[in-house]
């Protein structure tokens, strides 16, 4: 450990003094910001930009997919409108069939003749009935339409090693096999080629409940037979990872995983008031809005303590950190199902995503991919659907507006943060990350979490050559704002005038609860 402590670069420690805070007494709230290009910096992976699909609530059935006999547009059972808005965020890879689901899933019973298809009990989410209409070629032709990597969550808790092998056969092979005959007779002649394979899903919980020696022993034994001795199809195999800072289990995996077999170790993560009193997802006040924030943030010492573990085992970053899943998580809804995890989006959502994902792009030398759950109608969805109506949430726009960022390189930011202080507790108000795509444009998003107060940031842009700047912003009036199936407008990305650019430096007020994306050329 102290041999990797001595070795760390200058961007982790650009990251470490990220989350930093300053005295109150006698400040301003000004922030000043220095950035640096250097060689040394990662480049921040389109993957962090993934998405997360489960059969969960009204996510596929009733939200991605109507069937293709409903009067909703669809192509092959699948909402025209959802694929254009996932179109156009860009998305880089797509997690399905879940979270919990996936140890309960059974790939062979989704494919073939859908009336032939049995149908399966929903046993975590719901308990309701689903037909299994929406199976492996509907989501693999799906990820084809939106240009998107697939990534498929195995089977482990209930299902067999022989189970998961036959699926990558299935999807992957091209050859003459038992498995590639079945999907040439099923209409599919060449394959997928599917590259991210989950190895299970939270094994220390719904996934099996298992010990992190028993897993890592059981994921040896699955990974094994999903490929060859060089893993010549390019297999990406990732581990069931840490609940939280459940940091025993990544080191258990780390230590007794060879590392040819392992492309990533997952982490999940979500930002709530209280686990067992998560509270409403618009009608709340500060002080469960501040608790919700510390959560989100929380990700930072997560992520950094977790790759502090893989660096001891992994000084070479070989093995990716995943957190395939993370966002806000409140009670659903009144008057819907219980277990469909239903909830609206706010400004609050948005907070979580800006903040998140310059957490993420800061970790860029060691998270290479996370998912935002979920996709749609599910904890803090991107869209929200009734009927033939469609909504834009808050973390939508948040999620386009980061999609620059997606294979840019990393500059490193140097600041102290203002604190957002609420009834004596004190969180960072600023973070920010900030990153040089290949034509040479810049770009950094800055979040202002506070709830009631402006932050005046000063950038000191000298040495990136940019001759002007433009700045895009999504804020509201209130916290509790958010777009509804009468007013799905409310909250979008607007241009931003309120900075000044001269002699190299920019000056830029942040208003509260906004996010804020900076372009410079």
């Amino acid at each position: 450990m102290i041999l990797s402590h001595l070795k760390t670069n200058l961007f982790k420690v650009a990251i470490a003094l990220f989350f930093s805070t300053i005295s109150s007494f006698g400040q301003d709230n000004n922030v000043i910001i220095s950035i640096q290009d250097t060689d040394q910096a990662p480049i921040i992976n389109k993957n962090i930009y993934g998405h997360f699909a489960e059969h969960l609530g009204r996510c596929i059935y009733d939200g991605i997919y109507v069937g293709d006999t409903s009067k909703i547009p669809n192509i092959a059972g699948v909402r025209k409108d959802i694929i254009s808005a996932l179109k156009a965020l860009e998305i880089p890879n797509l997690r399905w069939p879940g979270g919990c689901f996936a140890d309960t899933y059974h790939w062979k019973d989704g494919i073939g003749p859908k009336e032939d298809r049995p149908t399966i009990v929903n046993k975590w989410w719901g308990g309701v009935t689903e037909d299994n209409s929406f199976g492996t070629h509907d989501f693999l032709n799906l990820c084809e339409v939106l240009e998107t990597e697939p990534y498929l969550s195995g089977n482990v808790g209930s299902g067999t090693v022989q189970e998961l092998a036959d699926w990558v056969q299935y999807t992957n092979f091209g050859g003459i096999s038992p498995m590639s005959d079945l999907r040439k007779e099923n209409g599919r002649i060449e394959p997928w080629k599917v590259k991210y394979w989950g190895i299970g899903n939270e094994a220390w919980g719904c996934g099996g409940h298992m010990t992190a020696e028993y897993y890592a022993n059981e994921y040896r034994k699955y990974a094994t037979f999903l490929a060859d001795w060089e893993n010549t199809g390019g297999l990406v195999r990732i581990a069931s990872g840490a609940n939280n800072d459940d940091y025993h289990w990544t080191e258990t995996l780390m230590k007794n995983i060879p590392h040819h077999m392992l492309g990533g170790i997952a982490l999940h993560h979500y930002a709530t008031v209280q686990w067992s009193n998560k509270g409403d997802a618009v009608d709340y006040n500060e002080e469960q809005y501040f608790k919700t924030m510390r959560s989100a943030l929380w990700m930072e010492e997560l992520v950094t303590e977790h790759a502090a573990i893989m660096d001891k085992y992994d000084p070479d970053h070989r093995v990716d950190m995943v957190v395939d899943e993370w966002g806000g998580w409140y009670d659903v809804q009144e008057g819907t199902n219980p277990g469909f995890l239903y909830q609206q989006n706010t400004m609050r959502d948005a907070m979580i995503a800006g903040a998140t994902l310059n957490i993420f792009n800061n970790h860029a030398d060691r998270v290479k991919m996370a998912n935002l759950a979920q996709t749609v109608n599910v904890l803090q969805a991107v869209i929200l659907t009734k009927g033939e109506k469609l909504i834009l949430t808050p973390t939508y726009y948040v999620m386009k507006m980061y999609a620059v960022h997606q294979d840019a390189k990393l500059l490193l930011l140097d600041f102290e943060s203002p604190k957002y202080t609420y009834n004596g507790e004190s969180l960072p108000a600023i973070s920010a990350s900030a990153s040089k795509d290949q034509d040479g444009t810049v770009h950094m998003s800055i979040v202002n979490i506070d709830a009631n107060k402006d932050n005046s940031v000063t950038i000191n842009c000298n040495d990136l050559g940019i001759k002007d700047f433009t700045a895009t912003i999504i804020t509201s009036d209130k916290l509790q704002d958010y777009n509804s199936f009468d007013d799905s407008d409310k909250i979008q990305i607007q241009s931003y005038k309120n900075f000044k650019f001269k002699k190299g430096e920019i000056s830029i007020t942040i208003p509260p609860f906004s996010v804020v994306m900076l372009e410079g050329k």
